[in-house]
């Protein structure tokens, strides 16, 4: 097939370059945002697609609003494509897109449909405490998420698991369905699905103050929201804000298959139910680990953190650095200067 690639950030990069490797398609453009500034330097950064397209001499549109943009429809036009293959693009596509391509536009999204249409659905569906998603390929129409599904695959959220790591799990999974999906797409052996409206849930924009640590939830939802917006979510120590890098809800920890580096970990926690103190104290400090934590119900570990203007570090290389004490509390308001 030819085909031109809809993408933006890392999580599209997987499925261009699995389509690049794959000899059966030809990817004769790639759609992508424009560069933006960033870092110290505020210089113009081109976006993981671009990168990747650019090693492979592939051509780079770039339109500011894709929509009105009317060089980059006559391209698309011109591009003769038998499918465009969109995965976290950025921009909604018009009627007139989605009707150039040969077979439609090909979707590749990061849940399973009808659940968690939208922007964020990857960190949404770690935060509100999914034990398991997907990826769901669909047909797009104008519609937000709205297109007729084709594909699914299936994927656990280990507990411990941030969106990170289970982005890059998903970014391969997709990229293998989308491959699956063009094949059966090309002898007519999938049967498109229309999403169930009473199934929908969205998974809307992230906000800075999604950010921001309420100690008075539970442990579980606490590290819920700490994986969900890893490496983001923050709280007030000493009138500084701390990022919250890593954490284990104690509540929890007999129903974790934990890694080697954290497998000595159980034999700290034998008098656990004697740790207690108000919401945000700091209860007890646990050799080459870190501190606990009292939330509104349980008791959370903090394994890593990052003081502001700081290097990441181990929660026990800070209590050393800080001489933390058992008794002082994290509070929730945010230093916006910080």
């Amino acid at each position: 097939m030819r085909i031109v690639f809809f993408g933006t950030p890392e999580f599209a990069v997987t499925t261009l370059e699995k389509l690049l490797q794959d000899s059966s398609h030809e990817v004769v453009a790639v759609v992508t945002q424009p560069d933006k500034r960033r870092g110290r330097g505020n210089k113009m950064i081109p976006s993981p697609v671009k990168e990747l397209a650019l090693k492979h001499n592939l051509p780079v549109w770039q339109p500011t609003r894709i929509k009105k943009d009317k060089e980059t429809l006559e391209l698309l036009h011109k591009s003769h494509s038998d499918v465009f293959v969109v995965v976290a693009y950025g921009q909604i596509l018009s009627h007139k897109i989605l009707n150039m391509p040969k077979l439609g536009c090909i979707n590749v999204h990061g849940s399973i449909l009808p659940e968690y249409r939208g922007a964020a659905p990857i960190q949404w569906s770690i935060y509100d405490g999914k034990t398991e998603t997907g990826v769901t390929t669909m047909l797009m129409d104008e519609g937000m998420d709205t297109g007729d599904m084709l594909l699914k695959a299936y994927t656990p959220i280990d507990l411990l698991m941030n969106v990170e790591e289970l982005s890059e799990k998903l970014a391969l999974q997709g990229a293998n369905l989308l491959l699956e999906t063009l094949i059966k797409l090309a002898k007519n052996e999938i049967k498109s699905i229309p999403q169930k409206e009473e199934l929908v849930s969205y998974a809307r924009l992230i906000n800075k103050e999604d950010y921001y640590l309420d100690w008075s939830k539970s442990a579980l939802e606490i590290h819920n929201q700490i994986r969900a917006f890893y490496p983001h979510c923050i709280t007030n120590f000493r009138e500084q804000n701390l990022k919250i890098i890593q954490s284990i809800p104690l509540t929890e920890i007999n129903k974790l298959n934990l890694p080697s580096n954290l497998s000595k970990l159980s034999s700290f926690l034998q008098d656990i139910e004697s740790f207690s103190g108000e919401v945000g104290e700091i209860v007890k400090t646990i050799k080459n680990f870190g501190f606990v934590v009292q939330t509104g119900s349980g008791l959370l570990l903090i394994l890593e953190v990052q003081l502001a203007g700081k290097k990441q570090q181990s929660a026990w290389n800070f209590i050393n650095g800080t001489h933390l004490q058992i008794g002082e509390k994290f509070l929730m308001q945010i230093n916006i200067n910080n």
